[in-house]
């Protein structure tokens, strides 16, 4: 595993998640569990200021979170660094006994998570640290992830990839497309949401949705979903 870390898995370590509801989290999540980790929190950190269409409907995070069976903390942030380490440091000092924490980075954000660990005193787990982008959707896919794109940046990709499924075509078609799109969007391309996998105990069925335009990207507004049994 490329990982940013000094825990051993088979020590069993308790550490939390950085979960969005993307692909890279949740896949992260994933392979930090099939390592040994034990999952203790999924911890979700909302923008107080970006609150709109353009954001995940609240109510379909929280079913998805809650399909995976993991205990999860939703919570508003004004600044992302201080809510992570309060929220942390408070289940620390309930006893959750945190060692460390999983985020789906990259490329990307390297310093900013490593400054909440150390500031916190647990290990940073980082599983797809800059690994192939191509290879991280083939392991997504072969896990047997069901992920959708929920937005796209104008200009670089149309809204008829919103709703589109990332299958074992998608790099292909993406870079015949435009090769210059990282398959993984770590340019802020796109972004996704995951609908079902190995993680969940049931998968979400999107019912309805609407197409917005809105601060130069198209996004997927879901109005309906539903939580199925599998």
């Amino acid at each position: 595993m490329n990982s940013i870390t000094t825990l051993e898995p088979k020590q069993k370590a308790k550490v939390v998640v950085s979960w969005t509801g993307g692909k890279d989290g949740c896949l992260s999540c994933y392979q930090a569990m099939s390592d040994g980790f034990n999952i203790t929190y999924l911890l979700n950190f909302r923008d107080a200021k970006m609150k709109g269409s353009h954001t995940i409907n609240p109510e379909l995070l929280s079913a998805q979170m809650q399909a995976t069976g993991i205990p999860s903390i939703l919570t508003d942030f004004i600044s992302y660094e201080q809510e992570f380490k309060k929220v942390v440091k408070e289940l620390n000092d309930n006893n959750a006994a945190i060692e460390g924490a999983v985020f789906g980075h990259i490329r990307t954000h390297n310093n900013l998570v490593d400054r909440i660990c150390n500031d916190l005193g647990v290990k940073l787990i980082m599983p797809l640290w800059m690994r192939d982008s191509e290879q991280i959707i083939s392991d997504l896919v072969d896990a047997g992830f069901k992920t959708i794109i929920v937005s796209v940046k104008g200009g670089l990709l149309g809204k008829e990839w919103l709703g589109r499924p990332i299958d074992h075509k998608f790099a292909r078609d993406l870079r015949r497309y435009n090769s210059a799109i990282d398959p993984c969007g770590e340019g802020g391309e796109f972004h996704t949401f995951v609908i079902d996998g190995p993680l969940f105990k049931h998968r979400l069925k999107i019912v309805d949705s609407k197409n917005i335009l809105q601060d130069g990207y198209w996004f997927l507004d879901v109005l309906q979903f539903e939580v199925e049994d599998k």
